[in-house]
């Protein structure tokens, strides 16, 4: 199994030395020939190739069976005319990486605002409200005057009942609960479109427990009783916001994992920003990123049927917890004083059995 790891900018290289050093110890302790490659991507490629995703380092993630992506400074690139890409972006559009899957869950030693959360949001990655995925051509949003700006939202049959069957799939191998989160109240066709495609495709995957939930009402029910979801399902937009909600509530970005998925390919990719101010302090935390590329490992075993992959994979998530039960293995954001490198190794040690 070959992964291309590609760091990003701001704090994305330090983080991706401690993943590179966790998957060298997984493979000398679960033996599942895995290998890890790197190339440039961001501000490092903009300034070696004039463009921040070049059509080589894009070949070589289509090829590679996974791939990482380091946090990117999307803020500080130049327009696209000029290299600027948006990597994330790309690779989404690209190869049409619908799914984006964010679980939230509360962790033995990370102080959390929920007392206790286990769930996945499912958010749809190509469709609704943002500019960049409405269109084949131009923009999203536009200003018929000076002082009317207008955005149009896209929502399919076949979008909605893709995410649909991804989410009730999930939910059938979790505890059998899949909420539809939408605003059909008020966006009555597309929200009534999202919600009755999704229910039609979760209904392919029997005795699943299927309701649907208003955003508003869902913001409020993750604060106040988030034990009771199991797998959300949504649209681009809420999606967006509900998982970072969620996240927060079980003990930050610094641990909620992500991945990127579609039919046949997935993409590792930590929820969090490239935080420059904190760049070459050795002080980020690459538990999100770990659990990433666990999340996307676990993916990969199941789309090859390879329960060896699986198994490193569940370890892999079981050796973050047991860093993260340890000051030792904490970075400062967690109330911890591991550095960087030393939380790759708190984890690398867990795996051996040594922690």
């Amino acid at each position: 199994m070959k992964l291309l790891l590609l760091p990003g900018d701001g704090i994305g290289p330090e983080i991706a030395d401690a993943v590179e050093h966790v998957l060298e110890t997984l493979e000398r302790t679960h033996q599942i020939g895995l290998s890890v490659e790197r190339d440039l991507i961001g501000l490092e490629s903009l300034r070696t190739d004039g463009i921040t995703l070049s059509e080589a380092t894009f070949g070589r993630a289509s090829s590679a069976d996974g791939v990482i992506l380091g946090p990117v400074s999307t803020a500080d690139y130049p327009a696209p005319a000029q290299g600027g890409l948006n990597p994330s972006a790309e690779f989404r559009k690209r190869l049409d990486l619908y799914a984006n899957i964010r679980p939230s869950r509360t962790r033995p030693g990370v102080k959390s605002l929920a007392a206790s959360m286990d769930l996945v949001i499912v958010r749809e990655n190509t469709e609704g409200f943002y500019a960049d995925r409405t269109m084949h051509m131009g923009p999203g949003e536009f200003m018929p005057t000076p002082d009317l700006a207008l955005a149009m939202r896209k929502i399919t049959r076949q979008g909605s009942e893709r995410i649909g069957r991804s989410a009730a799939a999930l939910a059938a191998g979790r505890r059998g609960k899949l909420a539809i989160v939408t605003k059909s109240n008020v966006l009555k066709i597309t929200d009534g479109l999202f919600r009755n495609a999704v229910q039609s495709a979760a209904r392919d995957e029997a005795g699943l427990e299927i309701e649907e939930v208003l955003v508003d009402a869902m913001a409020s029910l993750l604060v106040r009783e988030p034990e009771r979801f199991d797998v959300i399902v949504t649209t681009n937009m809420f999606g967006d916001i509900l998982s970072n909600l969620a996240a927060e509530l079980s003990g930050g970005l610094g641990v909620a994992g992500s991945l990127n998925a579609g039919d046949t390919c997935a993409i590792a990719q930590a929820s969090h920003g490239s935080a420059p101010t904190l760049a070459g302090r050795n002080v980020a935390n690459p538990a999100a990123l770990v659990l990433s590329t666990a999340m996307l490992m676990g993916w990969l075993g199941r789309r090859d049927g390879d329960e060896a992959v699986i198994d490193a994979a569940v370890r892999l998530e079981s050796a973050v917890d047991a860093a993260l039960g340890q000051a030792a293995g904490r970075t400062i954001d967690l109330g911890g004083s591991a550095t960087t490198a030393e939380a790759g190794k708190a984890i690398a040690a867990a795996l051996r059995g040594t922690a």
